[in-house]
């Protein structure tokens, strides 16, 4: 009968001391989790500068921002207009290759905030060939027909309102 006895009071003594050993870690997870880090634009491309803004460091706090995932270094985060916001700003390396990279923020105040920037491939510069044109540049023919179309509106459109407003008088 010893036997049962031992295992079951083997049995209880694990389970207290996981029980002691797991709640401060439960605790500490809890109010360690990390604040949203609001991402403007939360897609850039290389050469985009990024703002950032969080309330995790609270009303007049500061905080010390960490975009070394994607090369961008520190940077710094200030109280901004808004009532408890913070906000900094970096710029996206122009080596920085397309995918999703973690920002982080860590407060005066000790708590942190976090959010994921994604870098997408830099859109096409110059003309793209897209087949509707007005992509180069204005075409002064164009333009001119345009001007001389909205002339003969305006002038059309007066010529009526001032007949319809004579025409009036006389009945």
């Amino acid at each position: 009968m010893r036997t049962p006895v031992r295992l079951l009071t083997g049995t209880a003594l694990t389970v207290v001391a996981l029980g002691v050993f797991a709640a401060p870690t439960a605790y500490a997870n809890e109010h360690e989790r990390p604040e949203p880090l609001e991402i403007y634009p939360a897609t850039a491309s290389p050469g985009t500068t990024v703002n950032v803004h969080t309330r995790a460091c609270g009303k007049h706090g500061h905080g010390v921002g960490d975009a070394n995932a994607l090369g961008a270094g520190e940077f710094q985060l200030h109280p901004s207009g808004r009532e408890e916001v913070v906000v900094g700003e970096f710029r996206v390396p122009e080596h920085v290759r397309p995918g999703t990279y973690g920002i982080s923020v860590a407060c005066d105040n000790g708590k942190t905030a976090r959010g994921d920037l994604e870098v997408a491939r830099r859109g096409p510069s110059g003309h793209v060939p897209t087949g509707v044109g007005g992509s180069v540049g204005p075409d002064i023919t164009q333009v001119t027909a345009g001007a001389a179309v909205l002339a003969a509106t305006a002038v059309g459109g007066v010529w009526l309102l001032r007949r319809r407003a004579s025409g009036a008088q006389g009945h």
